[in-house]
């Protein structure tokens, strides 16, 4: 008899709900090059459900770029590629191009020298700056919603923001909403980066910290110190090669990894990670072993695909009970996957507020879990200390029988729901 698990997201995100409205527990959101896709805008930059995304993501990116380059450069792209393994991004190739002009000096690799390299390496930087410089919307978007949940809760602990975004969405949404907020620079006049600054914790709780672990645009070298000048310009400083660059080059990067690596060590820490997809190794290498080594610690990753198609993020899952997957179709909670089921509504009012998360008869029919849209993540985190809602447009909506929050369910025969430890 095959048995397949269910998991009801009623419980689960009634649980999250209280926990982002209280404002006590040590929160940190890690926010990947999947979230900016979210805003989309038409050709004269206003917001647009039907429009382009304000920013591509990794993989948009990387076309954009590559296809944008001179043909003799783009020569020499296409002549590295086959080199650097299977469907490589703009930061693999950024990384080579780096490597090789540190270490063939005259000689000549696919037609350039070191200088050749050093040249590319910055024509791409100036091109990834032309395409994530974008300046967010003026109207609410789900940056300035998320932003409006961060503000809007007295907290006991600052949220922390991590982010492999070049973009300064966020930065221009706290500023938007005059609420305050760190990223490791100190200064007026040419804010320069302060590794100890980032180790200690003595700003008040009401100051997010935001940690831009890939670089940023407007960072560059200033003699011995790195600076940040408010410019939208790509330097070195996007991406580098950590390994193959001094110590000061160095020290922004480990700084802020380390950063990660002790937010995830503290006890009872939550990380939210949205428009990640785990493909990044070293970030996912510091969450596993953070996760492995601190079991009082959790992440709960949301998702845009089907749950067969985030493999990297269930895989990881699977290995380790404390980071929870929820996508589109299903999810791994405490290292068990199965598929979402929707229980009987929680209270009179859940029925709207389930709306915020989930979204019956889409996909195959069964429904759909909707938080891994960044956008529509930003908006239930705003809306988590709403009590109830307008109906969406879906209107009223049936509502199943059953009500796990963790169910094994047999396939065959008409055994009934055996709730697990889960439901605790």
């Amino acid at each position: 008899m095959t048995q397949t698990t269910l998991h009801n997201p009623d419980r689960f995100m009634a649980d999250l709900r209280q926990i982002l409205a209280q404002g006590r527990k040590r929160i940190g959101l890690l926010i990947g090059a999947g979230a900016p896709v979210a805003v989309r805008v038409n050709e004269e930059g206003k917001l647009d459900r039907d429009g382009q995304p304000l920013i591509p993501d990794v993989e948009g990116l990387t076309e954009a770029v590559v296809g944008d380059l001179e043909q003799s450069d783009k020569t020499v792209v296409d002549a590295l590629l086959p080199e650097l393994g299977e469907n490589p991004n703009i930061e693999i190739i950024l990384t080579r191009i780096r490597r090789l002009s540190q270490s063939i000096g005259k000689a000549e690799v696919h037609g350039l020298n070191g200088a050749g390299y050093e040249e590319l390496a910055s024509c791409i930087c100036r091109k990834i700056g032309g395409i994530v410089g974008p300046s967010l919307p003026n109207e609410p978007n789900p940056f300035t919603e998320l932003v409006s949940w961060i503000g809007g809760t007295h907290r006991d602990h600052a949220i922390e923001v991590f982010t492999p975004n070049y973009d300064l969405l966020l930065e221009e949404a706290f500023e938007r909403a005059r609420l305050p907020y760190f990223d490791g620079f100190t200064g007026s006049h040419k804010p320069f980066f302060d590794p100890a600054s980032v180790s200690d914790d003595v700003l008040p709780p009401r100051w997010t910290r935001l940690w831009k672990i890939h670089g940023s645009l407007g960072w560059e070298f200033s003699g011995d110190a790195i600076i940040r000048t408010g410019s939208r310009e790509a330097a070195i400083l996007i991406y580098p090669d950590h390994l193959k660059y001094d110590q000061i080059t160095r020290q922004p990067f480990s700084a802020l990894y380390e950063r990660l690596r002790t937010f995830l060590m503290t006890p009872d820490s939550l990380l939210l990670c949205v428009g990640f997809s785990f493909g990044d190794a070293q970030i996912s290498a510091v969450l596993d072993e953070a996760l492995a080594a601190n079991t009082h610690s959790a992440i709960f990753a949301f998702q845009f695909r089907a749950l067969d198609q985030e493999y990297a993020a269930a895989n990881l899952a699977l290995r380790r009970p404390n980071l929870s997957v929820y996508a589109r179709d299903g999810a791994v909670i405490f290292g068990v996957p199965g598929p979402w089921q929707p229980g009987r509504p929680l209270s009179d009012e859940w029925a709207s507020i389930r709306s915020t998360f989930w979204k019956f008869g889409a996909g195959d029919g069964r429904g759909e879990f909707l938080l891994g849209d960044f956008a529509l993540l930003a908006r239930f985190c705003a809306l988590a200390q709403a009590t109830a809602l307008r109906p969406g447009e879906e209107g009223e909506q049936s509502e199943p029988e059953e009500e796990p929050a963790t169910a094994t369910v047999a396939a065959a025969g008409n055994a009934g729901p055996m709730v697990s430890g889960a439901d605790a």
